[in-house]
């Protein structure tokens, strides 16, 4: 019995490996790259190769993950500036109700546990992202930022 819920639309590249309890349906995944358990990769989104997906994590539609990225665990990515279960009228919401906000994580970038990213935001080229950070900006190339909201600590 397999513990994995990969759907067929899931493009997995060469080597890489998924563990156990994860939900993938949609998304790309890069060569060699890996994927933690109790991990949810939505439609849509991109991981390049050489990644590390640590467990619990959630990445949604709308977010670009380049190569050589290390996500830590239990990290949360957001795709809605303002999320609503019902409209106006009472009515559920549908996808035709709202629109992804679309969210990029440069190559070699590594984001800390337990962070929140807001949409909207490219988080970049070999920064840091402490744990526990609300990361609700973009993050310049080859810095460490911290905090809630994250804020510069200093250059790499």
């Amino acid at each position: 019995m397999s513990l994995q819920k990969i759907a067929p639309t899931v493009k997995l590249g060469k080597d890489a490996k998924v563990y156990d309890f994860v939900n993938l349906y949609g998304c790309e995944i890069g060569d060699r790259s890996k994927v933690g358990t109790f991990v949810e990769i939505q439609k849509g989104a991109k991981i390049g190769a050489d990644c590390k997906i640590s467990s619990h994590t959630f990445i949604c539609e709308g977010v670009t993950i380049e190569d050589g990225v290390f996500v830590g665990h239990n990290v949360s990515f957001i795709n809605d500036k303002y999320p609503r279960s019902v409209n106006a009228d009472g009515s559920m919401q549908t996808e035709a109700d709202w629109s992804v906000v679309t969210t990029l994580v440069k190559k070699g970038a590594s984001i800390g546990t337990s962070t929140t990213v807001l949409c909207g935001v490219t988080i970049g080229e070999g920064a840091i992202v402490g744990a526990g950070s609300v990361v609700t900006k973009d993050v310049p190339a080859h810095t460490i930022v911290a905090g809630v909201p994250a804020r510069v600590i200093r250059k790499v």
